[in-house]
């Protein structure tokens, strides 16, 4: 009593802020009643902050009140930032009170969420203890603390996704019976349109080593494939597998936040160059030049992002070669690929986020000659050169818990450095629609318009064919139920239209999944 008392009058005269930096050297020590005490002046002084319940509750936890720190940490979880750390923490609470279904429904929302990855894995594996009852003094109750001070030494995610899927036009074909203006001869050609079921193949792996305080080193591996079962349909086959190695930074101090990311990666992407009309591969004096479209791509990528309060700032750069399968009879498409991103985050209110972004990239092509203003591609041009100007505005808003939506719009600004026969002015407008229907389903569902503006471009490349036009339309539709800990079932939709008076690149397509993804 006469150290509490004592400590009572050491804070008189200190402000909310002070009281609140106080308690969390107390906590720091291991002093969770003497940290609750200046929490508990902080509020009186008039601090009412989402952090300082988030603090208060995880003190209370550690001081064994569970019920105190449920309820202080139920506060907290109304901030967007802290809502995903909150949600884990209330279902260790609601278990050390007994209450397992209100335990595992808080976790669950932990598990659920893409905001904290880490904290998703951590809720994952408080899930199997919960429901095999081996929780007890496990290392993962300590890593509910915000102020870690130790990380685990490694860390390995792994990601599985297969199933079934039907695609209504495998190869893109047209719509319609067109005149290829492009031929000399201009012959009327009649697309086929053909369809057929698929395996999608998605896996990921990732192992991080935490050699510092803040830092790890990690590697990591991505494989996404699409493969048909028609032996008719084999020339649709594609997939992209990409291996990355590099660090991570992360640091967070009451509400700021550091994250830095550096990686080398590279990718193999392999698929046939096909004619749309019939699928079979393509030709150039009946040479097989089917292998024109595969490639290596390598390079470095870095990006940092600093958050601070209610804003946040981001800066990305890239390089990339990526190198082409040569097929001698026509030029390459090997070039080089860069890119600088400056982006920033304002959060109007808890519920509410503004997203704006901007990024400079160019591709610059060893081979490829450029076309001039007549639609011709002369052999001896200069490479072609393709500068982009691309800037963003997104806003995403929380309607309830359970639902948000967003609408964004970008425009990008494509420059032909040759003479400007390519270039293109796009308006890209989307909308997002996320909703969690309790614990175990989730719906997505995403559409985006792009409208193009060629400035010189024929369609056809043909003068008397008039200048190109072309929109698309995307629409994403995705169901997640979760079946067991480590089990989902996805079914997805997409949709693809283009539509331009170019015929050869209109196509409507969609493609159905139902797969199930692993997450052990």
């Amino acid at each position: 009593m006469l150290v509490i008392v004592s400590m009572t009058q050491t804070a008189l005269g200190a402000t909310a802020s002070e009281l609140f930096a106080d308690g969390n050297r107390l906590f720091r020590d291991d002093l969770y009643w003497a940290a609750l005490l200046r929490y508990g002046e902080a509020a009186e002084a008039g601090m009412n902050t989402p952090l300082l319940h988030y603090n208060t509750g995880v003190a209370h936890y550690k001081a064994r009140q569970y019920d105190r720190a449920s309820e202080s940490l139920k506060k907290a979880a109304t901030y967007g930032p802290l809502a995903a750390i909150a949600h884990y923490n209330i279902g260790l609470s609601e278990y050390r009170l007994g209450n397992t279904e209100q335990a595992l429904s808080w976790l669950r929302r932990a598990a659920n969420q893409d905001e904290r990855k880490d904290i998703a894995r951590l809720a994952r594996t408080a899930i199997r203890q919960v429901e095999s009852e081996l929780v007890e003094d496990s290392p993962v109750m300590q890593r509910a603390v915000v102020i870690q001070e130790k990380q685990k030494i490694g860390n390995f995610d792994f990601r599985l996704r297969s199933g079934i899927g039907f695609d209504d036009n495998v190869f893109r074909s047209p719509e319609k019976p067109y005149v290829d203006r492009a031929d000399p001869n201009r012959p009327l050609v009649v697309p086929v349109v053909q369809s057929g079921p698929y395996l999608p193949v998605n896996l990921s792996a990732r192992y991080q080593v935490n050699a510092l305080d803040n830092e790890g080193f990690f590697g990591s591996y991505m494989f996404n494939g699409r493969f048909y079962n028609d032996e008719t349909l084999n020339n649709a086959d594609e997939h992209l597998q990409e291996l990355a190695f590099g660090s991570e930074y992360r640091r967070r101090e009451e509400g700021d936040e550091t994250h830095v990311f550096s990686a080398f990666t590279i990718a193999e992407h392999n698929q046939s160059y096909y004619d749309p009309d019939n699928g079979l591969y393509r030709t150039v004096d009946g040479v097989d030049i089917s292998e024109r479209m595969s490639y290596l791509r390598y390079g470095p990528e870095f990006w940092v992002r600093r958050k601070l309060g209610r804003y946040s700032f981001g800066f990305r750069a890239v390089g990339q070669l990526w190198n082409y399968e040569d097929v001698v009879v026509v030029p390459e498409y090997d070039h080089e690929y860069w890119l600088l991103g400056l982006s920033s985050d304002i959060r109007l209110s808890s519920s509410s986020l503004l997203r704006i972004n901007a990024e400079y990239y160019t591709r610059r092509y060893g081979e490829r000659p450029s076309f001039e203003l007549d639609g011709t591609q002369p052999v001896g041009n200069t490479p072609v050169r393709y500068d982009y100007l691309v800037l963003g505005l997104e806003a995403r808003q929380r309607i309830t818990s359970w639902m948000w939506f967003g609408i964004g719009y970008t425009r990008a600004d494509r420059q032909d450095r040759h003479v400007g026969y390519n270039s293109y002015v796009r308006s890209d407008y989307a909308v997002n629609l996320n909703m969690q229907f309790g614990e175990r389903l989730k719906l997505d569902v995403a559409g985006r318009y792009f409208l193009y503006d060629y400035e010189n471009a024929f369609a056809f490349h043909d003068p008397t064919a008039g200048r190109k036009t072309m929109d698309r339309i995307m629409g994403t539709v995705r169901a997640t139920f979760r079946m067991t800990r480590t089990l989902d079932l996805v079914g997805e939709y997409r949709y693809r239209d283009a539509a331009s008076n170019d015929t050869r690149l209109a196509y409507n397509r969609s493609q159905s999944t139902l797969t199930v993804r692993w997450m052990p």
